[in-house]
């Protein structure tokens, strides 16, 4: 999901659909300088400031992770002395004058910024619960599409890959969310004797800020080569079909972007 944030009314919606980040914390912050080269004097010369600060936050039963893009940055501040800590957020506040945001992130104001506009991309998910299982890894994918894959698109896509599986429909007394359309496991089908708590459990979600669909993929039960490469497999192959976003931990990366974010020289595998 994306909106930008250039009036008094995008500011409005903000603080209305986060919360005013209310109980989040700060998990990144980033800073570029662009540069230009000028014809008349032949040197480059500076042509704006963008800041970026992603948050983790929770709000109305979803677990929400957005990366907030301030664009014609004229003032940021990032002050931490004596062990203080800026990463830790109440509510947000927030002005809109003459023409111009400013930004104070945590209680303390320690980080503050003023720009011009800003924009927001997120992804979310629904709170789970506690599982019994051990999590090695968690993979995330918010597609901008109505319709997402559906399971038989999944285990059609890991026959081609020459890794079939089954599939295992996870059934609840008590429905965690809504918005869950459906979930379960992959269990490779080549191992016979598969344990029944290591598998890769899948969650799909509709909606659940006015359009597209989310797909969740988790790595559960003990550490397992065979069960790492069908998750990324499946987060290749969804990100070639639709498009979207997808999240490792709290990065966001486009679908389009996937393959080479994951070519990367030391990016840690999935699982």
């Amino acid at each position: 999901m994306r909106h930008a944030i250039k009036t008094v009314e995008d500011l409005r919606w903000l603080i209305a659909h986060t919360g005013g980040f209310r109980s989040g914390y700060v998990t990144d912050v980033q800073m570029s300088k662009r540069r230009l080269f000028d014809e008349e004097t032949g040197r480059e010369v500076p042509a704006g400031t963008t800041v970026s600060v992603t948050i983790r936050y929770q709000v109305r039963g979803l677990v929400r992770v957005a990366r907030l893009m301030m664009t014609g940055v004229t003032d940021f501040s990032l002050f931490e002395q004596e062990g203080a800590d800026c990463s830790s957020l109440d509510i947000i506040q927030v002005e809109y004058d003459a023409g111009r945001f400013r930004f104070w992130f945590d209680p303390q104001g320690e980080l503050y910024m003023v720009c011009e506009e800003a924009h927001l991309e997120e992804v979310s998910a629904p709170i789970l619960g506690s599982s019994p299982i051990a999590e090695l890894a968690r993979w995330t994918f918010q597609g901008q599409t109505t319709d997402g894959p559906t399971v038989q698109w999944l285990l059609d896509e890991l026959d081609e890959a020459g890794m079939p599986c089954s599939w295992r429909a996870t059934k609840r007394i008590s429905a965690v969310h809504p918005a869950i359309q459906w979930e379960g496991d992959l269990i490779p089908s080549s191992d016979a004797s598969a344990s029944r708590t290591n598998m890769v459990h899948v969650m799909a979600y509709g909606p659940l800020d006015g359009q597209g669909f989310g797909l969740m993929l988790r790595i559960l039960g003990a550490q397992d080569r065979q069960i790492s490469r069908i998750l990324e497999n499946l987060a290749e192959r969804i990100t070639q079909r639709f498009t979207g976003n997808c999240l490792v931990g709290t990065t966001i990366i486009p679908s389009h972007e996937w393959e080479t974010w994951v070519a990367q020289d030391g990016r840690p595998k999935l699982g």
